[in-house]
């Protein structure tokens, strides 16, 4: 794996056999999901966004489970700006990632660039514009309205 990403990757961590770690650099995201997913033949699992203390980070969860006896997941780690969690969209490799990122955008607010469809998945059509609901903090107070 670590051939076929050449030097794409900028921290890689093995927490034990069958759990890695790979983070990169937000150009990077798309060519190493597509290596991981269509190249070495990983499959997609989910991918999950998060708001931490200094920036938001995206990990896109792969499982390899024929190359070695009791599977292994490999998760691409990509941090991202906290003030403007922008990168462009892993789709064009990896289809699969389509709705999770749509889900990703309406709750955190990520954007992913490129993506071929943005549409609200989760919120009512009368949600605020940018309130998303699991940012830490408030940033919703005094934009919604208590609804019984």
């Amino acid at each position: 794996m670590k051939a076929a990403l050449g030097g794409r990757v900028t921290d890689l961590c093995a927490q034990n056999p069958r759990r890695v770690y790979v983070t990169v650099d937000p150009a990077d995201v798309v060519e190493v999901t597509r290596v991981i997913h269509k190249d070495l033949r990983a499959r997609f699992c989910i991918a999950s966004g998060m708001q931490m203390e200094r920036d938001f980070e995206v990990l896109y969860h792969f499982a390899f489970e024929d190359d070695t006896p009791h599977g292994m997941v490999v998760t691409v780690r990509v941090h991202l700006d906290k003030e403007k969690p922008v990168v462009d969209s892993v789709t064009p490799g990896v289809p699969a990632a389509e709705w999770i990122e749509r889900e990703m955008h309406e709750l955190l607010g990520i954007e992913f660039r490129n993506h071929p469809d943005m549409r609200p998945l989760l919120l009512s059509e009368d949600w605020p514009k940018d309130v998303y609901p699991l940012r830490r903090g408030k940033p919703w107070e005094g934009k919604i309205e208590k609804r019984l």
